[in-house]
């Protein structure tokens, strides 16, 4: 049983590195942008598309349904606009095409899987299910696909796109935490956060993780109180 979640992974990533190899280099290139930027845009604006969606499908379900739609649409979206703006494809020779379609479909099946397994996180089931647990690494016990995701998605926050509210960074799941000895500094709190929303809907102790009690809250957007949550 615990391996089964990760054999669902597996057919996924495989499955849509298939797909995108078969758009060839040019293509696989494109779809892959494709993905990174859907993936980043779905990371971004999921909560506020997720309280307006609370007045219409049931609260618990509201986070893992806008990251869904914004990824699919995003990505179909992009994929649309770079077929009406670059609609030629570039010819390659047989070598560099068939490296160029097979690296950008691999990386491209991994990253979507990590998008989903991240969107996973969110969704009204039990805490643990069908091998999935928040804590170990889910990807055949060798990688954690979606907190690399997620490292990824705070770090472009605290970089390339790094915003600001009155004065204080705007980190993607970033709680400013002091710590004796050591500067402030920005910890995640996503898998915790929705592993105890989780554990509560399905019975499970109310009492909040330790780190969110030391916190005194975050200063990221995954903050937020929403209705029906157990943050």
């Amino acid at each position: 049983m615990e391996m089964l979640f990760s054999i669902i992974l597996l057919v996924l990533f495989g499955s849509v590195a298939w797909c995108v190899a078969s758009e060839g280099a040019w293509g696989a290139g494109i779809i892959f942008l494709s993905v990174i930027f859907s993936g980043l845009i779905a990371m971004n604006f999921f909560e506020p598309l997720a309280v307006l969606l609370e007045d219409m499908i049931p609260a618990d379900y509201a986070d893992f349904v806008a990251l869904c739609v914004l990824f699919a649409a995003s990505v179909s979206l992009i994929r649309v606009l770079t077929e009406k703006i670059a609609p030629i494809d570039v010819e390659l020779p047989p070598p560099a095409y068939q490296a160029g379609r097979w690296v950008f479909a691999v990386l491209t099946g991994y990253i979507t899987m990590a998008f989903l397994l991240a969107a996973v996180h969110t969704a009204p089931l039990p805490r643990e299910f069908a091998g999935f647990k928040p804590e170990r690494k889910n990807f055949l016990n060798m990688s954690a696909p979606d907190r690399q995701w997620l490292a990824f998605t705070q770090y472009v926050s605290e970089n390339g796109l790094a915003n600001s509210v009155q004065g204080k960074p705007r980190v993607f799941d970033g709680m400013n935490l002091k710590l004796e000895g050591r500067d402030d500094q920005f910890w995640a709190s996503y898998p915790i956060r929705y592993a105890h929303r989780r554990n509560v809907a399905a019975g499970g102790s109310a009492t909040k993780p330790s780190l969110l009690q030391s916190s005194g809250g975050g200063s990221g957007k995954s903050g937020r109180k929403r209705k029906g949550g157990g943050f």
